[in-house]
């Protein structure tokens, strides 16, 4: 993996095929797509700045690269996507093979512009907003928690940046910061739908002032006062004392809850007035809204559940049996709200802390499309909630550079479409000869928006190779690469505009006896990612899809294509150790969260799909399949395996999820512990072990957002079942195998890696 993982440090790129099926029919027959996933922004060690315009073809628009035929005499560049030949600007004269511009250096295929023309300065000029939207049907305990959270997070805010607050519970208030002398707040009924018009007009934009036609927009651009805007968005240098007074002040909401009945929350309505009130004010300019629920919505549009605690909220299956009414209709409205958001460049960031339900699987649609982020938690005073809202506003190595207004451009050479992207952003319906028929996640289309993007944020992008059969020498340029170039325009953390282009350049191969160039190509961990991400988009789309079935079908295809065996003989069937791993992680997949729908809400899975669906490889492998370290008076710290075998009476383990972090005590190491051994001076080595896995945990903890939540427990324990869940079940309460003395078994009947590979080579070598 290690070349592969240099080349993602260079471009933020991990293809799943590094050497590319040159026609359509074979890359049929190699079951895994050729996909790439992609990190926008990801930092990158060598990628210059340059403080002038990008050089593009003038047929289709692609940027001067590292890959262009260039012709130092005649001054002329060629475009490696349509051979289209372009002549160099004045400005360029002076090239010369002894002095090429950035962009032509062989290691700068990616490279950042930074726009220096004045209406993109004049965007850059109007500070990024957030406005809080906080649900006040909270008990006063979360409340307290959450207010306070909230004041720290405005403490850590840029001062130039504008902050607004909206409260909601039965009511919506809008909080008329500006207007510090005495608190002042517009109030909307939870129960029905507010229109923009109507907000502009209760709220008083026009007081005196001439009203735009109907219809139009009103913002900064085009008329509306900036003493208009100041009233409800404020500089938050200037808004502190407001900010933090109303918070101070702010109570429970106050309308009576009968005891058979859930609060009447509207969560629905609060969102749509905090969508209209920023499109009123700061169209198309970096803005995010900042959810904080606490509970099921059951008021107005949006609405879950009723009212009556005798309905239950909604579970998978009641949604597989289509018996939950409010569902599609909270979907669809949600889908409506997303598109508001997307037309107006704002995001919708969801921070939902709450024992049961809030409504995550509903709302999914609008934070997704915006690229928003998501943190769910058991609570607003849990570590989980606290430290991922500070993570968004610290500014530190690990802070998360949140970059807005985004839109992400593909080109790639004329025998290869594009299909679709999985991932935080909403299809821009640019058509054209790019777009594949074939379609999955947001396809139809060569551009998306990013309303919302950070350093961690990855698309997966699915090809389709098009080229119908192997080119003959006649009308074909003769070059085997393909071409893939992605383009990101961004408002950048510091307001400026950018552009940063990677282009990338893949080898194909046709033709008779490829299989062995494809295998050494091959990157299982990016090959594992891209299928789980097409599994989730496949189990929400497809109603009657299958996923184990799926998963297990494409398996024995691709092991029966590359794996080296005699026809019916399983014994002698063998990988690649390209390939090796491979299997291991489709198993961990079928047994993962985001196939197995059973014991997880259907809040909790949306969750973690949402996750799955921006995070880079790396991550998402492990979410697939956890890392597990192992800590022992024998050896230093070591990778184990995540079987039930690693578990032992003398031993902690260290298991990372990535959405749970778990340390696990041996039952030996638990008693020893207990007795308080690692206090005294003698049993010193005991201490340094019992405290090493905690500093590996830390050091997980403190790089990652959301922040995972802690677990640790030791053996026999209730919480023990955070670990025994991931590993695979080789000792059963019902199998042969007889674990190690102070090991454990696993009371599961799922079959044990083991049996899935013995079934595996069975049916592949047939």
């Amino acid at each position: 993996m290690a070349d592969f993982v240099e080349l993602e440090a260079q471009d933020g790129v991990r293809m799943t095929w590094n050497v590319v099926p040159g026609t359509k029919t074979e890359a049929a027959t190699c079951v895994v797509p050729v996909a790439a996933v992609y990190t926008p922004l990801k930092p990158l060690s060598g990628a210059p700045t340059l403080p002038y315009a990008p050089l593009r073809c003038r047929t289709c628009r692609s940027i001067l690269n590292p890959f262009c035929t260039v012709d130092f005499v005649a001054k002329i560049w060629v475009c490696p996507f349509c051979y289209q030949r372009n002549h160099f600007p004045q400005h360029y004269s002076s090239i010369s093979e002894q002095n090429l511009p950035a962009e032509l250096f062989p290691n700068f295929s990616t490279i950042e512009y930074e726009a220096m023309d004045a209406a993109a300065n004049a965007a850059s000029a109007i500070p990024t907003v957030f406005l809080f939207v906080v649900d006040t049907c909270l008990i006063e305990e979360e409340l307290g928690s959450l207010k306070l959270a909230l004041i720290q997070a405005v403490d850590l805010l840029p001062d130039r940046s504008l902050v607004g607050l909206i409260t909601f519970g039965t009511f919506v208030q809008v909080h008329e910061l500006g207007f510090a002398t005495m608190p002042k707040s517009f109030v909307f009924r939870g129960g029905k739908e507010v229109t923009k018009d109507q907000i502009l007009e209760q709220m008083n934009f026009f007081g005196g002032g001439k009203r735009p036609p109907l219809g139009v927009v009103a913002g900064p651009r085009d008329g509306l006062a900036p003493d208009s805007i100041r009233r409800f968005l404020l500089p938050a240098a200037e808004c502190e004392f407001a900010f933090n007074s109303v918070l101070e002040e702010l109570q429970k909401d106050p309308w009576p809850v009968p005891t058979d009945q859930r609060a009447s929350r509207c969560t629905g309505t609060a969102l749509s007035v905090a969508a209209c009130l920023l499109g009123a004010c700061v169209p198309g300019s970096g803005a995010r809204i900042m959810a904080f629920v606490g509970g099921p919505s059951t008021d107005g549009p949006g609405a879950i559940v009723s009212k009556n605690l005798s309905e239950p909220i909604r579970s998978h299956k009641d949604l597989d049996k289509d018996s939950a009414p409010l569902y599609h209709k909270a979907v669809k409205f949600y889908e409506g709200l997303s598109k508001q958001l997307v037309n107006q460049g704002h995001v919708l960031d969801l921070f939902a802390c709450a024992l049961d339900q809030v409504g995550v699987a509903e709302l999914k649609i609008a934070v997704e499309k915006t690229g928003g982020l998501v943190v769910l938690a058991e609570s607003f005073g849990h570590s989980v909630f606290k430290d991922s809202l500070k993570r968004i506003f610290q500014s530190s190595d690990y802070d998360l550079g949140l970059s807005f207004n985004g839109i992400f451009e593909v080109n790639c050479s004329k025998d290869v479409k594009v299909q679709g992207i999985i991932g935080p952003c909403a299809s821009l319906e640019k058509k054209g000869p790019l777009c594949s028929e074939t379609v999955i996640g947001q396809g139809n289309t060569s551009a998306w928006k990013m309303c919302g993007l950070d350093r961690g944020t990855s698309l997966c992008l699915v090809f389709d190779i098009a080229r119908k059969e192997s080119p003959d020498a006649i009308g074909q340029p003769t070059s085997n690469q393909f071409y893939f170039q992605f383009l990101t325009y961004y408002q950048h953390a510091g307001g400026q505009m950018r552009l940063r282009a990677t282009t990338i350049s893949r080898r194909w191969v046709a033709g008779p006896g490829i299989v062995q160039e494809l295998v050494a190509g091959f990157d299982q961990e990016t090959a594992a990612v891209v299928l789980a991400r097409m599994v989730s988009v496949k189990m929400e789309a497809e109603a009657e899809f299958d996923p184990v079935r799926w998963l297990d079908r494409s398996l024995i295809r691709v092991c029966s294509k590359f794996g080296d065996y005699q026809k019916d003989s399983p014994s002698t069937f063998s990988l690649s150790p390209r390939f090796s791993i491979f299997p291991q992680f489709i198993f961990h997949l079928r047994r993962s969260q985001f196939v197995q729908v059973f014991n997880n809400s259907p809040d909790e899975t949306a969750y973690f799909r949402m996750i799955l669906n921006r995070e880079n490889v790396a991550n998402s492998v492990v979410m697939i399949q956890p890392s597990l370290i192992s800590y022992s008076f024998h050896s230093a710290p070591e990778p184990a395996l995540l079987d039930v075998a690693a578990i032992a009476a003398d031993r902690i383990l260290l298991l990372d999820s990535y959405f749970t972090v778990v340390i696990f005590h041996g039952v030996t190491i638990a008693q020893w512990r207990n007795a308080g051994y690692q206090n005294q001076p003698e049993h010193e080595v005991f201490g340094q072990l019992l405290r090493a896995p905690h500093d590996d945990a830390d050091a997980i903890i403190k790089e990652r957002f959301p922040v995972p939540r802690l677990v640790v427990c030791d053996q026999h324990g209730s919480q023990a079942r955070f670990l025994l869940a991931k590993l695979n079940p080789s000792a059963t309460y019902n199998s042969d195998t007889v674990p190690a003395p102070g090991g454990d078994i696993i009371f599961t009947d799922d079959v044990s890696f083991q049996v899935f590979l013995d079934h595996l080579q069975r049916l592949a070598v047939q």
